[in-house]
């Protein structure tokens, strides 16, 4: 087991993803980086293509449960699950900290140096590529409306005039206010936990969620109810630095491959969903 060392928690901010600009074209360019990570031109990942010697450093916007979160103060969660085979395949220790989600997409944390790869249930999109070299596809997500179970607002159309909550500068804006009926007021709020205090407290009448954390919302809160499930095409993928660590890139892709292969994937997996 390689230790992971303690995050803090810091506010979340997710950042517009451009739900158009994610295409098949893409994720199949994305795939195409898999392969033996010692392998081609020369690409082998030495000590020096790592922020710190004998260390995997990985930033992480915490918390965003059941992605990434702290338990006995440790990170873990599902990308924490994923990340530290990578670490094991490298034969170093497993460096988790905490950065704000908006230093990951633009490119900050990685282009100076904080960390060697990035994973915070990052949906990948064009915009983000331009900036970001990602992984292969590991993760696919919807968004979720969630609204009190006798609300009645099971569809797009009923949310004419309501009031209904996002996280700001993310695909559930992005999706509201593309689709969304006219007349429906859509209320940003700066984290998952001001919009679910906003929902439980009568504040907003819905709210838009990734469908991978609404069902852990609605277990926390009865009476909520997931009203309706929409097809987005969103994917998740692990970042590193754009054009700066190839061998990395691919060290990734081979684990994600052999998790997949060898069925710890559907274990951990499993674990959290």
């Amino acid at each position: 087991m390689t230790p992971v060392s303690p995050a803090l928690n810091r506010p979340r901010s997710r950042t517009r993803t451009g739900l158009a600009t994610l295409g098949v074209a893409l994720l199949v360019a994305l795939t195409g980086c898999g392969g033996d990570a010692a392998g081609q031109s020369g690409d082998t990942l030495r000590d020096q293509d790592l922020v710190f010697e004998n260390a995997l450093t990985v930033c992480s916007d915490m918390p965003y449960e059941p992605f990434e979160y702290l338990e006995n103060g440790q990170p873990t969660g599902f990308d924490i699950d994923l990340v530290r085979p990578i670490a094991e395949k490298l034969d170093v220790q497993l460096d988790v900290i905490d950065v704000t989600f908006d230093d990951i997409t633009s490119g900050t944390v990685l282009n100076e140096g904080q960390c060697d790869l990035a994973v915070s249930a990052i949906t990948i999109s064009g915009e983000r590529a331009r900036v970001l070299d990602f992984s292969s596809p590991y993760f696919a997500s919807k968004q979720a409306l969630v609204a009190p179970q006798s609300s009645g607002l099971s569809s797009l159309e009923a949310l004419a005039g309501q009031r209904v909550g996002v996280q700001a500068d993310t695909t559930g804006e992005t999706f509201l206010r593309d689709f969304a009926p006219q007349g429906t007021k859509i209320v940003p709020f700066g984290d998952a936990a001001e919009l679910t205090s906003a929902l439980t407290d009568g504040g907003i009448e819905a709210a838009i969620f990734d469908n991978t954390v609404s069902n852990k919302i609605v277990e926390d809160n009865p009476g909520m109810s997931v009203m309706k499930e929409f097809d987005t095409g969103e994917q998740y993928g692990m970042a590193v630095q754009k054009d700066g660590n190839i061998p990395l890139l691919r060290t990734i892709n081979d684990v994600l491959a052999e998790l997949r292969a060898n069925g710890e994937y559907d274990k951990i997996y499993k674990k959290y969903f």
